[in-house]
């Protein structure tokens, strides 16, 4: 009987870890929901990129060799 009781133990712990686990994430949810800036379509990304870095976009295969 005492692994039965372990295992119940066990899992008991795993479902309130999970269960804390998603509040946790619903809570989280929620703040951002409530604070956070929503993104909207056609907003810049903002990625900072050196300007003296060279415009790959533009080169062609035969800049590379």
């Amino acid at each position: 009987m005492q692994c039965c009781d372990a295992m119940k133990r066990i899992a008991v712990w795993a479902f309130c870890g999970v269960g804390a686990l998603a509040i946790f994430y619903l809570a989280l949810y929620a703040y951002t929901a409530f604070t956070g800036h929503g993104l909207r379509p056609g907003d810049p990304i903002r990625i900072f990129r050196n300007p003296d870095a060279p415009d790959y976009s533009t080169t062609t295969a035969s800049d590379y060799v």
